[in-house]
């Protein structure tokens, strides 16, 4: 992936510095909501019993998932690629958070999510139990979605590759609140769209269903800005200005969240930026 011309994340911070040591320490609240086990070396060995280098490979990704962290995502994603696709889940959060948040050619989002999708089908194809493997695909077909016509994405049935994959990861890690938000996400966006008659006939959405999501999210992860912030969306999206106050007061909480990391930072910056807006 050419990340070259990729912008630089605008807020750098030393409390997203998790050099050494202190990623281990900080790794489970960092990947509360992903659920993204430590990248040690037994976890090097039990995906690639065949890694030559176990201690080296890990020790590569860790540093992958720093610069992560720390917003430096072409870095991240660069590092990735270099150990292979093993990384696949940092290469595909990176890529997907800043083609998300800080790409402003829509046609190079396009790109980056195509690639991130074509990524972590490979990787549901080496590691079928890796519940990353499976909610990135799907994060990243959401995203894509989002950035074509209705029309081509229901003619490609993205819809349905996205409810199989975040049903295999929340079936594998049942406490992953992205995969949660995702859900919800899922069933408010198809009601959005194709409206509840349509989508619950053909596609399943519910709008209890959605909202119930999103509140698993949210119990899972109430200090993570990105699932207030989706709860939001859901509401605004399932009921428009009826249920406007509720949707601004989600987009409050997450606003009003210190963040710990960059993707975090961003979160909150979006709040805080459409609440001021």
């Amino acid at each position: 992936m050419k990340t070259d011309s990729w912008a630089k994340f605008p807020h750098a911070n030393a409390e997203f510095e998790y050099q050494g040591e202190r990623l281990n320490k900080a790794w489970s609240e960092l990947h509360r909501g992903d659920q993204e086990p430590f990248p040690d070396v037994e976890r090097i060995e039990t995906m690639d019993p065949q890694c030559a280098d176990p201690a080296g490979t890990a020790q590569a990704l860790q540093q992958a998932w720093r610069d992560f962290h720390a917003g430096r995502f072409a870095e991240a994603v660069r590092g990735a690629e270099t150990v292979g696709l093993i990384a696949h889940a940092v290469a595909n959060k990176a890529s997907g958070i800043y083609a998300d948040y800080l790409e402003e050619d829509e046609a190079t989002k396009v790109d980056i999510y195509r690639e991130g999708i074509r990524r972590a089908e490979a990787a549901i194809d080496r590691w079928p139990n890796d519940a990353n493997a499976h909610y990135f695909r799907a994060f990243l077909l959401g995203r894509y979605s989002q950035s074509i016509s209705v029309t081509k994405a229901l003619a490609e049935g993205v819809a349905g590759k996205i409810r199989q994959s975040l049903d295999a990861a929340l079936e594998l890690a049942p406490k992953h609140a992205e995969a949660w938000t995702a859900s919800g996400l899922y069933h408010a966006e198809i009601i959005d769209k194709v409206g509840k008659l349509i989508g619950g006939m053909t596609y399943g959405a519910n709008a209890d269903r959605g909202l119930a999501d999103c509140r698993r999210a949210l119990e899972f992860t109430p200090n993570a800005p990105i699932a207030h912030l989706e709860y939001g969306n859901a509401l605004y999206l399932l009921f428009g200005d009826k249920r406007l106050d509720e949707s601004n007061k989600a987009y409050s909480k997450a606003a009003a969240i210190k963040p710990i990391e960059a993707m975090q930072h961003l979160d909150v910056q979006y709040a805080k930026d459409y609440l001021q807006g």
